[in-house]
């Protein structure tokens, strides 16, 4: 299967960069490129992409708010979203990750990086970088931040065993690690995170890990063995 690729950044000769290497890949190709947040959502319509690589500062509309647009199209359900950004650690980067963003990267990232990432997000198994995806939101959630992704009170519903393997998705943790620790399938734990993502209106895993922090199920600077 070939994963479809839609390039989202005001620079040119990045996307040409990009383009080069991922039409390289026998598993994936570029189907378009866009210049601002508008030309990226009305792309990612008509060329039916599987991933969009977004950049976050673009004229026009910006790569926050083209983000936002496709989560909230219905007819772009299956359309992930993998944000760059100029520094690892990015102001912005929460507000991508609330408006439905799978993932995020440096843009001084390997290529070899940026070609795996594209294929995580495409496949919706983890997390991109665990440990620092963990480490970053931890340090955004531990500020007071207006407006969270989902009403506290839908944490409740969700039971026993879907709520640890929640927060095991939010310590950074792949399916198959959960299996492991789980004693169960990795079948079994992808199952147990998409029933809780339904139940909390959660778009993909990285909305859930921000939803185990806003709910307090995982703290800033919290580990487990």
């Amino acid at each position: 299967m070939t994963i479809h690729v839609l390039l989202a950044d005001d620079q040119a000769l990045l996307r040409g960069t990009f383009r080069l290497l991922i039409d390289a890949q026998p598993d994936m190709e570029v189907v378009a490129e866009a210049s601002n947040g508008h030309e990226a959502v009305r792309l990612a319509r008509s060329e039916q992409a599987d991933v969009v690589v977004m950049d976050i500062r673009m004229p026009d509309v910006d790569g926050i708010e083209a983000t936002r647009l496709i989560g909230q199209d219905e007819n772009l359900a299956g359309v992930k979203v993998l944000v760059l950004t100029t520094f690892e650690v990015d102001e912005f980067i929460l507000e991508a990750l609330r408006a439905g963003a799978s993932g995020f990267l440096g843009k001084g990232v390997e290529p070899a990086q940026l070609l795996d990432a594209i294929r995580l997000v495409a496949a919706d198994e983890a997390l991109l970088s665990p440990a620092a995806t963990k480490k970053l939101i931890a340090r955004f959630l531990a500020q007071p931040s207006p407006g969270g992704l989902t009403d506290p009170g839908r944490v409740a519903t969700l039971t026993p065993r879907e709520r640890e393997v929640m927060i095991l998705v939010a310590t950074g943790l792949s399916n198959a690690e959960i299996a492991e620790r789980l004693f169960v399938t990795p079948v079994t734990v992808k199952t147990h995170a998409n029933r809780a993502m339904a139940k909390l209106g959660a778009r993909d895993r990285a909305q859930l890990v921000v939803i185990a922090y806003e709910s307090g199920l995982v703290r800033a600077g919290e580990t487990r063995a």
